[in-house]
Parts: structure tokens; C-alpha cells; sequence
């Protein structure tokens, strides 16, 4: 089995965040190990993709994801 990019691991967050959540824990700790093969130091996201596409919502997943050691970052039109 291959390690998932980090392409690969944002891609599974977005389906997680759609089915309500489901593994997140799993798959930000996969994204995590992801940017650090890669060299990067933080995720960027399509907002537009979000389940809540509302600051609050923004800020509530960047908390969340900063607790388990990965920066957010969203993408602007």
C-alpha cells in the first residue's frame, strides 16, 4: 500500500467532513504525515468545499485541526 499525498489526504478529509465527520482523527493524522513527506507545513482547503462554509465554521476546523499538530490554511477565489 502507498502512502497517500497530500492531495490524497485532503481529498479524504472533504469526504469525511461530508459523512459527518467519520474518521477525521484518522485521516488528519494521514494528511500530517502527508505534509511532512512533502516538505510542507501546512493544508490549504477550498472553503466552497466545506460542510460549513461560514468563519465560524473555518475557525472551529483550524482549532481542531492545530490540536493535532497541522495548520490550515483556506484557498481565495
Amino acid at each position: 500500500m502507498t502512502e497517500p499525498t497530500v492531495a490524497d489526504a485532503v481529498n479524504r478529509i472533504y469526504e469525511s467532513l461530508q459523512a459527518d465527520n467519520a474518521d477525521i482523527d484518522l485521516h488528519i493524522a494521514n494528511l500530517k504525515a502527508a505534509l511532512a513527506r512533502a516538505g510542507l507545513k501546512e493544508a490549504v482547503f477550498d472553503p466552497t468545499r466545506l460542510a460549513h462554509n461560514n468563519r465560524s465554521g473555518r475557525k472551529l476546523m483550524q482549532a481542531y485541526f492545530r490540536q493535532r499538530g497541522v495548520a490550515v490554511k483556506f484557498a481565495t477565489s
